[in-house]
């Protein structure tokens, strides 16, 4: 039976170099991906690629919040057929699409491996990430660490100038430079390095 899976953690665990490596695998036994990565992620210099810290890139369907999922990997299966789905930055689906993903997983037997954030920098959960913990068949969490050695949790916006940002939008696209990862304990007390 295939599943739907979400792979989540907070920032700078990994969670695509995870993807593209387990991308590989499948072509490596000669299977097909189709790779997916929400239009809202502006980050990278090349829109239709899913890049890692580390360096590994790969290309990537770029979706929009009103594209149907279900739709379009049924379309992309029928031209070519495929053994695996994988998405990147889950965290920005919209519920409907988390559903129409299920629905892949469900109907057309495909395996769908959502990799993405669980919280906001307010430790609130995005609705991607939201419904998939409450559909997805397994929930993995992908662990990385606090600057004091703990397991981070959380994620903390800082302004331009390291200021600890505390109110804002949801979504803020950045990286290293607008986000530090954080154990609960330093998040809560808002403590992004160890002081002296």
């Amino acid at each position: 039976m295939a599943k739907l899976y979400f792979n989540y953690s907070a920032m700078n665990a990994g969670k695509s170099t995870i993807l593209l490596q387990s991308s590989y695998n499948y072509h490596e036994r000669g299977m097909r991906t189709l790779l997916i990565k929400p239009a809202i992620d502006t980050r990278e210099d090349v829109q239709d690629q899913i890049t890692s810290r580390i360096g590994l890139v790969a290309e990537a369907d770029i979706i929009t919040r009103e594209q149907n999922l279900e739709t379009h990997i049924r379309d992309a299966h029928e031209a070519e057929p495929l053994n695996c789905v994988l998405v990147d930055e889950a965290q920005f689906l919209t519920k409907d699409q988390v559903w129409q993903l299920s629905k892949v997983a469900d109907n057309m037997r495909l395996p769908i491996m959502c990799y993405g954030l669980r919280t906001d920098f307010q430790g609130e959960l995005f609705p991607g990430s939201a419904a998939l913990l409450a559909i997805a068949d397994n929930i993995k969490e992908i662990k990385t660490l606090c600057w004091c050695g703990r397991k981070a949790t959380m994620t903390l916006r800082v302004s331009k100038s390291g200021k600890v940002v505390t109110q804002g939008a949801q979504v803020e696209i950045g990286g290293n430079d607008r986000y530090v990862t954080l154990c609960r304990k330093h998040w809560t007390a808002k403590e992004t390095r160890v002081a002296g």
